[in-house]
């Protein structure tokens, strides 16, 4: 299969991958198989609704924020090469369009219905501007990590990005009254989720849940290759991400072409969702938003319309990622080698062509 990627004419050159027995998690390609897994959802709802706001804000690329080139990711015209050491004023105010005008206007939807949100707060956009983290934590929502800046993190020594993983820790208590108890970094390196957990556990502060994962539709454990030699391993709660009902896709190719897509799109994935839950498999979907994305008026009634939709359907359960950390930490307790209580993981291990040990290799 060829890559997309433009590699070195000899790639003899390249160092080939090494397993890290520190940082690396194992792939797990079976996760809870054919029968699924009921969750439980409290007053027996049949699905479980996360909306999730990014707020990254003034936390992009710029040269005002000390790097090197512009921003050039998730706005209106995307596309072309970075501006090195020059300001690009037209993305800068695309995205101060976000923090400005579309946060309060999803801020207003959410609290007019009563669902909570989950802010996905970038330390450094809401330093820029705090009362995107008081208004949340005033109306009842939950402020989750985002990282201390919305950058690329795959090249970065791993003690700087430690402190810089500590910095937002610091930030939101600081703004908010409390640390994250969530994290999720979307541009993350290989080390990054290690170097989440040993930041937390050297802080002597709770990570609930971690959201760096788009594999299932469900809440599962992994086990944390750091913990091994730990007598009391405690794991890592995975609260599944999504790239598919989100406002991201609007800045795409290949994403959505209207506010009419956008909204058919996430109520098929609704209505697949609550069926599933209805004939028994009951399931967790994610619909994640931007300010400066799903924020703009023509597309902010789509927003409306699903909420709205939502609202309509009984045995529902809205909730922050939080609350459903906390439902499956209290029904489902970590245990080492399991997605779940009896529901033993599937790993295949750091070798190449690895096989599942729940099977029997092909011959």
């Amino acid at each position: 299969m060829s890559t997309p990627y433009d590699l070195p004419a000899d790639t003899s050159k390249i160092k080939e991958f090494e397993w890290d027995d520190h940082y690396d998690f194992p792939r797990d390609l079976v996760g809870y198989g054919e029968n699924s897994f009921d969750p439980k959802w409290p007053g027996g709802a049949k699905i479980a609704v996360s909306f999730v706001i990014n707020y990254e804000e003034g936390a992009e690329h710029t040269v005002l924020n000390g790097d090197m080139h512009s921003e050039t990711h998730l706005w209106e015209a995307p596309g072309g090469a970075p501006k090195i050491q020059e300001r690009a004023v037209n993305i800068e105010s695309e995205y101060d369009y976000g923090s400005r005008s579309g946060v309060w206007r999803l801020f207003r939807l959410f609290n007019k219905f009563n669902y909570k949100y989950t802010l996905y707060a970038v330390g450094k956009a809401i330093e820029d501007n705090p009362a995107v983290g008081l208004s949340s934590v005033k109306n009842g929502h939950d402020v989750a990590s985002h990282a201390y800046r919305w950058i690329d993190y795959a090249n970065m020594p791993p003690e700087q990005e430690k402190a810089y993983i500590k910095k937002e820790i610091e930030t939101i208590a600081k703004i908010c009254g409390e640390p994250p108890k969530g994290w999720y970094y979307g541009r993350l390196s290989s080390r990054s989720q290690t170097l989440v957990w040993e930041v937390y556990k050297e802080m002597g502060v709770s990570l609930l849940w971690d959201s760096d994962s788009y594999a299932d539709d469900l809440p599962y454990w992994v086990d944390v290759p750091a913990e091994k030699n730990e007598k009391d391993p405690k794991g890592m709660l995975m609260i599944p991400y999504s790239y598919d009902c989100n406002d991201y896709k609007f800045n795409v190719p290949t994403g959505f072409g209207s506010p009419t897509h956008f909204y058919d799109h996430v109520k098929n994935a609704f209505d697949t969702l609550y069926e599933e839950g209805c004939e028994g498999s009951p399931k967790m979907m994610t619909i994640a938003l931007h300010c400066r994305c799903i924020g703009k008026p023509g597309r902010f009634m789509a927003l409306k319309r699903i909420v709205e939709y939502i609202a309509s359907k009984e045995n529902v359960w809205v909730a922050t990622r939080t609350q459903i950390a906390e439902h499956f930490r209290e029904k489902f307790p970590y245990e080492k080698g399991y997605l779940a209580p009896g529901v033993k993981r599937a790993e295949a291990s750091n070798t190449i062509n690895a096989w599942p040990a729940h099977k029997a290799a092909p011959v």
